[in-house]
Formats: structure tokens, C-alpha cells, sequence
């Protein structure tokens, strides 16, 4: 998927949107995708100036919005004015390694189950093939 189609399956936009491609999609499973780090990312400014790192918060963010491109994608819809997915919960939050500008932010996450608007997901990313951050992410999805 291109940045185009991304938008038409997540609400983000700049300077909130962290997924810039998907890679490989497996309906109802698992999804890889990933985010371009440049130094023109407004975060950089003020998250040390004197050695720029993506906020670990932004990693799990960009996590998210690929778990949340999965669920729309699986669930053949797309986000609506009156339909929201909320985190409902972050657990096992780790981070390994830290993300600088230049990285290529790699998401794989997987669906571990999901019940009546309530998604669960393993997430992991990864950079130059090593993992720099990983959770389990839970997802609710409500109405407005």
C-alpha cells in the first residue's frame, strides 16, 4: 500500500501519521509495514537536540497505526467520522535500541485475537533487521 491508500485506512495525517508503506498485508493475521525517520521530524526539535531520538511513545504510536491499518483492512472497512480506535492498553512495553533520524522504522505486527471491538496485537520494530521495540498492544474500537 502507498501513502494513499494508507490515508484512506488510517485518520492520521500529518504531523501524526507514522506509517509511510506497506510492505506485506495478510488479512485477518499480520501486517509489516514501515515508517521513514528523517531530521525534519518535528519531535526531533525539542527530544534532544543534541542527539535526536524517536520518542519510544511515537514507536508505539507508529505500532498502532500498522495494527490499526490491519484491523480496518481485515475488517474490509475504513475509518469513518463517527468510528475511532482507541489504545486501550500497552503491555511488555520494550525498547532495545534507539531510533535516529535516517532509520527505516520497520512495523510487523499480528493479530492475537479479537472480540466484540476489542483487538489484540503483538507488535514488534525493527531496524537494519534488529529489534529496537516490542508490546502487546490492545485496540478498542468505538463509536462516537
Amino acid at each position: 500500500m502507498d501513502i494513499q491508500q494508507i490515508m484512506e485506512h488510517l485518520p492520521h495525517r500529518y504531523p501524526f501519521l507514522l506509517v509511510d508503506r506497506v510492505v506485506e498485508i495478510e488479512l485477518g493475521k499480520s501486517i509489516h509495514a514501515y515508517k521513514n525517520v528523517t531530521i525534519n521530524e518535528p519531535f526531533f526539535m525539542g527530544h534532544f537536540p543534541h542527539h535526536p531520538v524517536m520518542p519510544g511513545v511515537l514507536i508505539m504510536e507508529a505500532m498502532a497505526q500498522a495494527a490499526g491499518i490491519l484491523s480496518f483492512k481485515s475488517m474490509s472497512e475504513k475509518p469513518s467520522e463517527d468510528t475511532v480506535f482507541y489504545f486501550a492498553g500497552i503491555d511488555e512495553a520494550r525498547f532495545k535500541k534507539p531510533v535516529l533520524p535516517g532509520d527505516q522504522l520497520h512495523l510487523h505486527v499480528e493479530i492475537e485475537r479479537q472480540m466484540r471491538g476489542v483487538w489484540k496485537f503483538k507488535a514488534e520494530a525493527h531496524v537494519d533487521g534488529q529489534l529496537v521495540a516490542s508490546a502487546r498492544l490492545m485496540c478498542a474500537q468505538r463509536n462516537l
